[in-house]
């Protein structure tokens, strides 16, 4: 069996372009994968057009090993965000071609489980005002939905330093949330990487009693000795790596004992092998993998084969229930979430179906998300 093609298809929606791949071999089979670019998704298709006929097209898809490692090596210059994201979906894809070859999920081709299902968190479901009252209805929407866990972002604009009474409104955001949803449910707290050290310590002390689950890049994250003089002041738990882009880099972050949970984007980071690497050597150092997700059906099915069989997966993230329902049907076949968990995928490969058709009718829109525009509403494409 040879990898005979390579096609790209992009999903638009006014605040991000979901990029699906599709790779055909020469007997007939097909697989998918997936990845959400950031500005950058005409560089990606432009990269995997080259890549194609350079690296992909003629190699065995069961050869994954070493189809990653021609893509990520064999052109010398060093593997930055789009070629680690187009490695990404050419090596998911083959992962769905090799179990619809054998008759398997990719769960089982993966070791087998550890978990009959696996948690999930809700993220996109806060396009309010940024208002304790509308935090606190729209989180209970999602408890209301079967969530136990949630995450969000309560910084607005904020950036380095916050005043103290915008410090005082992002404080009560989260004290809303708290009280909509109770003591059992997992408040998540995003901080984008927007804060100096010192204001990143004086937020995460502030929100102590409110007892999140964890803060998520705190500090910028190029920088993880600054990430460092946040975890020597703090007892959240922190969570980071959603930014980082091949797991060598993760290195420091282990070496530092700077992290709790890491949060490795299968879309961005070469796939469901590098991941899977990556969480063995995070077991290594007693530490959780809670893989970022922000995109549409196919990563998130790839993200469920990979936690089915990590034995310290912690919990996905979903948007897709919240943010733009409707891209499940460009790939439909994931299972829903159901009172906070999702089912194990039980069909071959991936389990998912790409449709071409209704991906055509959902152009690019140019999105972008500007991090510090004031309100949902402005982050959002032209």
């Amino acid at each position: 069996m040879k990898i005979s093609a390579v096609e790209t298809f992009v999903l638009g929606t006014p605040w991000r372009d979901l990029t699906f791949v599709r790779v055909t071999t020469d007997e007939g089979l097909t697989g998918v994968g997936e990845t959400r670019m950031l500005g950058h998704t005409a560089a990606l298709r432009g990269y995997l057009a080259e890549a194609a006929g350079r690296h992909v097209i003629g190699s065995d898809p069961f050869d994954i090993e070493s189809l990653v490692q021609r893509m990520k090596y064999g052109d010398y210059g060093r593997a930055g965000e789009i070629v680690m994201s187009g490695i990404a979906c050419v090596e998911t894809a083959c992962w769905d071609i090799i179990g619809k070859a054998l008759g398997q999920p990719v769960w089982r081709l993966l070791g087998g489980k550890v978990r009959d299902r696996i948690k999930a968190y809700a993220n996109g479901w806060y396009t309010v005002e940024r208002t304790p009252e509308e935090f606190h209805a729209a989180a209970r929407k999602v408890i209301e939905r079967g969530y136990r866990a949630l995450k969000f972002d309560p910084f607005g604009p904020g950036q380095w330093e916050l005043e103290p009474a915008e410090r005082r409104r992002c404080v009560a955001l989260v004290e809303a949330v708290r009280d909509a949803v109770g003591p059992d449910v997992e408040i998540l707290i995003e901080m984008h990487g927007r804060f100096a050290p010192a204001e990143a310590v004086r937020i995460a002390q502030l929100l102590a009693p409110i007892e999140p689950s964890w803060i998520e890049e705190p500090v910028p994250p190029a920088n993880a000795r600054a990430l460092a003089q946040v975890a020597s002041k703090v007892d959240i738990p922190i969570a980071t790596g959603e930014r980082i882009h091949d797991r060598v880099e993760f290195r420091e972050l282990f070496d530092l004992g700077v992290v709790d949970v890491i949060q490795p984007d299968i879309g961005h980071i070469g796939g469901i092998s590098e991941t899977r690497k990556l969480a063995a050597t995070a077991e290594t150092h007693y530490t959780l993998v809670a893989p970022h997700n922000v995109g549409g059906p196919v990563l998130t099915a790839a993200n469920l084969h990979l936690a089915a069989a990590t034995p310290n997966f912690k919990i996905q993230e979903h948007f897709n229930d919240f943010a733009d329902e409707h891209v499940k049907q460009a790939a439909p076949g994931v299972p829903p979430v159901f009172d906070g968990f999702f089912a194990l995928p039980s069909e071959p490969g991936l389990g998912v179906e790409l449709d071409v058709d209704f991906i055509g009718e959902h152009p690019a829109q140019g999105a972008f998300f500007d991090l510090y525009a004031e309100g949902w509403e402005k982050r959002k494409g032209s």
